[in-house]
């Protein structure tokens, strides 16, 4: 399966704080078409959202202010049916817990890689298409 022909159907939006992984991902997404909205706080992916509408959502759990999980509690009813994948470096069975409150698919794992993330998103993907 070709991810990014699956991202490019997409509407992406992802929010770390870390420069590198924005940067990075940015430019990886866009030398493949894809469309990525990268942003560094949970704060400005709220504003962001009432703005436009998001097929996939990214967001790391460890953020300043409010974490991955408040945001997600926070989205819209309109973003409900978004694929929503948390990245943590901070995986624990409370964590899995409370993320299954949030309908969160899936767990990208911190450090990671370019070949690691767009596996992670390949089947979380296509797990959400069936």
């Amino acid at each position: 399966m070709d991810v990014f022909r699956n991202l490019r159907k997409l509407r992406t939006l992802l929010i770390d704080d870390d420069i590198w992984i924005r940067d990075s991902l940015k430019v990886l997404f866009e030398s493949e078409g894809c469309s990525l909205t990268a942003l560094e706080t949970a704060e400005e992916g709220l504003v962001e959202i009432q703005m436009c509408n998001y097929d996939l959502i990214i967001v790391d759990y460890k953020l300043p202010a409010m974490d991955g999980l408040e945001f997600l509690r926070q989205l819209p009813a309109k973003d409900s049916k978004s694929i929503k994948i948390l990245i943590t470096a901070f995986r624990t069975d409370d964590l899995i817990a409370k993320a299954k409150h949030r309908d969160i698919r899936g767990f990208i794992e911190k450090p990671f890689d370019a070949q690691t993330l767009l596996a992670s998103l390949a089947f979380l993907i296509n797990q959400s298409n069936h």
